[in-house]
């Protein structure tokens, strides 16, 4: 009897333990980045040793096709169907389609992040509108649709 006692006590001790850790890291911000700035979006993918890539079969001979900002030296990375294009031909289609860069520059535990997605230059601009009001004193919170 004694000892489901003791059992008792370390699982509810785990319990408050989790929680506790769960709110410090829930706050711990990280926040995300939105830039159209060719500077910004290179100097930011080369610190992390991003290049710039497009996904085979996607493209033509004229056309790269889609593309992406690989990181060789990142866990899961080196993707087959992915092929290195210089930074030209990245800003070229990335312009062309009217493109911005979401990104965040570090994790919640502070490491670097290599995390980034390519959004519409509407989409970012509508977010940016919906992080803007989230803040006000309404309490309200608008979603973008994608």
């Amino acid at each position: 009897m004694a000892r489901k006692t003791a059992t008792t006590r370390s699982k509810s001790q785990n319990h408050r333990a989790t929680r506790r850790t769960k709110s410090a890291t829930s706050r711990r911000r990280t926040s995300a980045n939105t830039t159209t700035d060719h500077g910004e979006i290179r100097r930011w993918a080369e610190t992390g040793g991003g290049v710039p890539a497009c996904v085979k079969g996607t493209g033509s001979s004229e056309d790269v096709g889609m593309i992406r900002i690989e990181f060789p030296g990142a866990p899961n990375a080196r993707d087959e169907k992915l092929q290195p294009i210089d930074w030209d031909e990245f800003f070229d289609k990335f312009d062309e389609h009217k493109l911005a860069l979401l990104y965040q520059d570090r994790t919640a535990g502070g490491q670097r992040s290599n995390f980034y997605k390519l959004v519409s230059r509407d989409t970012a601009r509508r977010g940016r509108n919906a992080s803007a009001r989230s803040g006000s004193s309404s309490g309200r919170r608008s979603r973008s649709r994608t």
